[in-house]
């Protein structure tokens, strides 16, 4: 009687487990399961910690708040945030509104915004308010990004050294081969623009490392969140990070949809320390 009621219990445990619906699995490198207080223990002790999301991905900003607001209670004023979602020459009026100079209505009319930001970023924003921390905007003004699109890096001698304050600092290194700006180049077609292309994606990541490295002190732990792709493979910003510091310790996240959440698929591994791995059909919010 005993082993049939065991058997019974199992057989429940094991349906329960079968029907349940995760929102998500967290996945290391090598694509071991891994849980959300891995992240936390490695993240901890590091220099640099991104957090590569799904701009349009539920669970990755809901995620993203959780791992704010937890190395918070672990690190206090030692945890500096930033973001790609926010560009350089908005540090002042970021600034004013992370210490009360600013109302939410006048920042959200002057600051360019991504039309996602009340639901994805602006918990983040409140959350680095309410805390006493900074928040950087580390990414390069999307005109400038435009203009290195249409004309390469050599644009950028003719631009106002006020102008100049808010990029990586000239010249920028730049290596083509990287697969990182070689699949960028590639997907667009072989065309003499495609080069410009790919410098135009470096630039956002040269200068988001500037800004980032420009923020942080050593014993602190600065916490970037950023498309997955600025991230991914231990390149893009982190080549940059890794010239000017080499001896960074660095954290990444990546975020990937499968349709089967629990093994990590062969292309997702290798992304990066981690890998949030969320069910594709995930409702999105509003995308970028």
């Amino acid at each position: 009687m005993k082993n049939t009621l065991l058997l019974v219990l199992i057989s429940c445990a094991f349906l329960a487990m079968k029907s349940d619906k995760p929102a998500y699995r967290i996945y290391t490198e090598k694509g071991k399961q891994a849980a959300y207080n891995d992240i936390l223990d490695a993240a901890r002790d590091a220099d640099i910690v991104f957090f590569g999301e799904l701009h349009d991905n539920p669970i990755c900003h809901w995620l993203e708040a959780e791992v704010e607001a937890d190395l918070y209670k672990m690190k206090g004023k030692q945890l500096v945030l930033g973001a790609e979602m926010f560009e350089a020459d908005n540090q002042l009026i970021i600034n004013e509104y992370l210490s009360g100079l600013v109302k939410d209505k006048n920042f959200e009319a002057e600051a360019r915004l991504w039309p996602n930001y009340k639901t994805d970023y602006k918990p983040l924003l409140v959350m680095a308010r309410d805390s006493g921390l900074r928040f950087i905007a580390t990414n390069v003004p999307r005109r400038y990004a435009a203009m290195i699109n249409k004309s390469g890096f050599g644009i950028l001698r003719t631009l106002d050294p006020e102008a100049l304050k808010y990029i990586a600092p000239i010249p920028v290194p730049y290596d083509p081969e990287l697969a990182c700006y070689r699949d960028i180049t590639k997907s667009m077609g072989n065309t003499h623009i495609t080069d410009s292309i790919g410098q135009a994606q470096a630039i956002k990541d040269a200068t988001m490392a500037h800004f980032i490295l420009a923020n942080w002190l050593p014993g602190q732990t600065f916490l970037h969140f950023n498309g997955s792709y600025h991230s991914d493979h231990f390149q893009s910003i982190l080549w940059y990070l890794k010239r000017a510091k080499p001896s960074l310790k660095i954290v990444t996240i990546s975020s990937v949809q499968q349709k089967d959440l629990e093994k990590l698929e062969d292309d997702s591994k290798g992304l990066a320390d981690y890998t949030l791995v969320i069910p594709e059909n995930m409702t999105p919010t509003h995308a970028q």
